[in-house]
């Protein structure tokens, strides 16, 4: 008899172990968002006059890989001057030293690809190195020091000026990529790392119109009124409360004048929610940089204004129709805007809020890969075709095992097309690992808008099908390669490509 209890006892006790083993284990990837200034000195014009000043704002994700070292990707965009329509992207790396409890000394370097606005960009590739001092608050800090930047490949933009910034923290919660697709009862997770509040976020995925007026007009002086500009793009939102919610926003023009303009706005907006939280209706303010595409919008800072009505469509997915205006603060540049699109909501990082608790948990895969494009023999409007290098930065949200959706966004960097950019998404697939789990093959088709450089793009409209190999060099690394086909519908670039990079993967729990 007592054997039996022991081995009962035993048994249970196994049952225990295996039900704590089988929860995925919850890791916090330390980060922050950062947001910095700075007043380029510009060059004298082809008339040798001086140009003032050419303001860029950044926007800045980075990772702490200790208490110390990060690294990370961000943005530029021209506000003021005469370059709207300049964009930049970058990877960071930088060090962070304590000098005192609060105060802390920050260097570090930014290397990227881009331009536009017919600024003398050369190829896109710069540098921008900066030594900071900091102040720490309770809840963000601040920054203020020395910055230069330098458009090395056959650019004219080389500037010493000072570097203002802000730092918030932004971690996250997450688990190994193996465990995607996993599913969790809440019960499960009740008392483990996992039983906190979610954070709820949104991604949209949309189509939208500009419609200019007033005296709105391309850089030529040509009047853009009557022209309807057709733009695609994602919007991902995060929310501070029930209502409140921060977003941003990308979109690149595909449609209705030459390849090359693109908007990107950070804001802020309310959530109305009625119909038992079937229909939503929003309003959001955002302030950003845009431009491009022979499109003036004089120093490129825009404001806007918009409002939103979605209804839903099933389960987290809905279908929103927005209407709003993109302007210069001035009116230099005003429009119109009127677009639609899918937008999915997700609970993340937890299994509870402070009014709701949930049935089911998964795990989904997220991937986020840097890399170097080369296009070969690339396609350009008045000058001889030669090779295209670009950086560029893939995001993959799985859907399943193996298929997932993808955005990616790349900027030139050498080859004489600074202003080049593009922004697509698509769909891709991936195998299992093989070969000792090392080793794994993908294929994807990605399509969106591209533009500037005068690569012959047309109105901006491209498809990109690749295929690729992975090689893991642990669980959240691997070595990344792909080759593959660009073609513009509405112009003659027809180009084989090959990327190489890195891939970074985690897996983090959504709850419904």
């Amino acid at each position: 008899m007592k054997k039996i209890i022991l081995l009962i006892y035993l048994f249970i006790t196994f049952l225990g172990f295996s039900q704590e083993n089988s929860i995925p284990k919850k890791m916090t990837q330390h980060g922050f968002g950062n947001i910095d200034f700075i007043s380029v000195n510009m060059p004298n014009n082809e008339f040798n006059n001086p140009e003032e000043n050419m303001g860029l704002t950044g926007l800045h994700y980075n990772l702490w890989l200790n208490k110390n070292f990060y690294t990370g990707l961000g943005f530029y965009g021209s506000v003021t001057g005469l370059r709207g329509g300049l964009f930049t992207l970058g990877i960071n790396a930088g060090l962070k030293t304590n000098l005192t409890k609060k105060i802390f000394l920050d260097t570090g370097f930014h290397f990227g690809g881009g331009g536009g606005a017919s600024a003398p960009d050369g190829g896109g590739a710069f540098i921008l190195p900066h030594i900071n001092f900091g102040y720490q608050f309770n809840n963000f800090s601040t920054t203020l020091g020395y910055s230069y930047i330098n458009f090395f490949d056959k650019g004219n933009i080389t500037s010493n000026q000072i570097r203002f910034g802000v730092q918030i923290p932004l971690n996250i919660d997450y688990t190994y990529f193996r465990n995607r697709q996993e599913k969790l009862s809440v019960n499960e997770l009740k008392n483990s790392d996992w039983d906190q509040n979610t954070t709820n976020i949104s991604l949209l995925m949309h189509l939208n119109n500009l419609s200019p007026y007033g005296g709105s007009k391309f850089t030529n002086g040509i009047v853009l009124d009557g022209k309807t500009i057709r733009l695609a793009g994602f919007e991902i939102a995060a929310y501070v409360s029930d209502n409140w919610f921060t977003f941003f926003k990308a979109d690149g023009a595909y449609h209705g004048i030459r390849g090359g303009y693109m908007d990107i706005i950070l804001g802020a907006g309310y959530h109305l929610a009625l119909n038992k939280n079937r229909t939503n209706i929003l309003a959001k303010f955002g302030i950003g940089a845009g431009g491009g595409g022979g499109v003036d919008t004089a120093g490129g800072l825009l404001i806007y204004p918009d409002i939103s009505i979605e209804q839903k469509l099933f389960n987290n997915i809905f279908i929103s129709v927005n209407k709003g205006y993109l302007m210069n603060p001035n009116q230099f540049f005003t429009s119109s805007t009127f677009g639609f699109g899918l937008k999915y909501y997700v609970n993340f990082q937890g299994i509870k809020t402070k009014t709701k608790s949930f049935k089911t948990s998964k795990i989904k895969g997220l991937e986020i890969a840097i890399g170097h494009d080369i296009y070969f023999n690339t396609q350009r409007h008045l000058i001889a075709d030669t090779d295209l290098h670009q950086i560029a930065v893939q995001a993959n949200m799985y859907v399943s095992k193996h298929w997932y959706l993808a955005g990616k966004t790349s900027f030139a960097n050498f080859g004489d097309a600074g202003a080049y950019a593009e922004g697509i998404v698509g769909l891709g697939v991936k195998s299992e690992s093989f070969l000792r789990n090392k080793v794994s093959v993908f294929a994807q088709g990605l399509i969106g808008a591209a533009g500037g450089g005068e690569v012959a793009t047309g109105q901006g409209f491209i498809i990109k099908p690749s295929a690729g190999v992975y090689y893991n060099l642990n669980k959240k690394i691997s070595l990344r390669s792909e080759a593959g086909y660009v073609k513009a519908s509405s112009g003659n670039l027809s180009s084989v490509y090959f990327n190489f990079g890195l891939s970074y993967r985690i897996g983090f729990l959504t709850s419904h």
